[in-house]
């Protein structure tokens, strides 16, 4: 390939580069002019094309992937809470991570609860186990902590529960298991029966990061994200998560040209039996498409009705949906057909 009359803004040279062009299907360097691809090929190719503004990178002879664009993924929901949660990803022994649990036991303020949000499994550990409620009260006898494994449980130390309001005369939610003692006493474990609504609803209690934290915060997971080879994602919505409001830090910083990853946004209803309500209102205020390369609208999703939500834990059966949900179901369809918009 040659290079257009422009300058390239960027080269990369001294890389692996698979082409996936049969004719050549490897390189070692690349220039970039305007954000396309304007020169492949080698050294002698494609270091002449270098000018005094262009920027030189040599990968020291590493390869060069794509940006990866992640299409199911909580991004906006997951970047206001970013900074409160620490991760368990890849961490082989649960005394390590009982240990790290303790740094950020150290390092919390009040009000706010140590979280580990999912990420990890017992079958990582060592152990083979995940913590015991007696360790996570001793780890942490006065700071909250919420652990969510997968989307079958989660685990509250006594200092949680305190502050979630758990006890012997909370009635057992909808959807989900409370375990208890022979008192009939909360021991801090919640359990997805048949669904995962109980775990969401109780991390939904914690305390939120101020504003300016968040857009920190929001910053900080789009860097881990672009770490990971993340440039691109579809954002799924979630639940605890309302439109416009929760979405005014990932607008601000599309505003100020802080983006580092492009989202495509789905909007979640929020409203158990208001569910058309939702995607009403929404429709009235935003145009599948809205937005710019950065931060664009995508249309309608994960959930469009509760009644229709299936099962996340795929270890089990899936219970049946109930009689309602057609119903239900085709009133809001009918909402996002009439104006548009495509859902998931």
């Amino acid at each position: 390939m040659s290079a257009t009359d422009s300058q390239p803004d960027l080269i990369l040279h001294n890389a692996r580069i698979t082409t996936l062009d049969r004719a050549n299907p490897l390189a070692s360097a690349v220039a970039i002019a305007n954000g396309r691809f304007v020169a492949v090929g080698s050294e002698a190719d494609v270091m002449p094309l270098a000018g005094r503004a262009t920027r030189v990178i040599d990968l020291q002879g590493r390869p060069v992937l794509p940006g990866l664009i992640d299409n199911h993924l909580h991004l906006i929901r997951g970047g206001l809470n970013y900074n409160m949660e620490l991760r368990w990803d890849g961490v082989r022994s649960l005394a390590v991570a009982m240990e790290m649990l303790k740094q950020q036991v150290a390092i919390t303020p009040a009000p706010q609860w140590v979280r580990v949000v999912g990420g990890f499994t017992e079958h990582q550990f060592a152990e083979k186990r995940l913590p015991t409620i007696e360790e996570l009260n001793a780890a942490a006898p006065d700071t909250p902590v919420f652990i969510l494994h997968l989307y079958d449980r989660a685990l509250l130390n006594a200092a949680a529960l305190r502050v979630v309001g758990y006890t012997k005369d909370t009635p057992e939610p909808p959807g989900g298991t409370i375990l208890r003692d022979a008192t009939g006493t909360p021991t801090g474990l919640l359990l997805a029966n048949p669904n995962a609504t109980i775990l969401y609803a109780t991390l939904a209690k914690g305390p939120k990061l101020p504003a300016e934290y968040q857009y920190n915060s929001t910053r900080h997971f789009m860097r881990e994200l672009n770490r990971l080879g993340v440039t691109g994602a579809i954002d799924a919505g979630g639940g605890s998560q309302n439109y416009p409001d929760d979405y005014e830090v990932i607008r601000k910083l599309h505003d100020a040209g802080e983006m580092t990853v492009r989202i495509a946004y789905n909007l979640f209803t929020q409203k158990p039996d208001a569910e058309k309500e939702d995607f009403v209102n929404w429709t009235q205020s935003v145009k599948y498409h809205d937005g710019s390369d950065y931060f664009r609208h995508n249309g309608a999703g994960e959930m469009l009705v509760f009644s229709a939500a299936d099962f996340e834990d795929f270890r089990v059966a899936r219970p049946e949906l109930p009689p309602e949900m057609e119903g239900e179901l085709e009133g809001v369809v009918r909402v996002l057909a009439q104006n548009r918009w495509p859902w998931r």
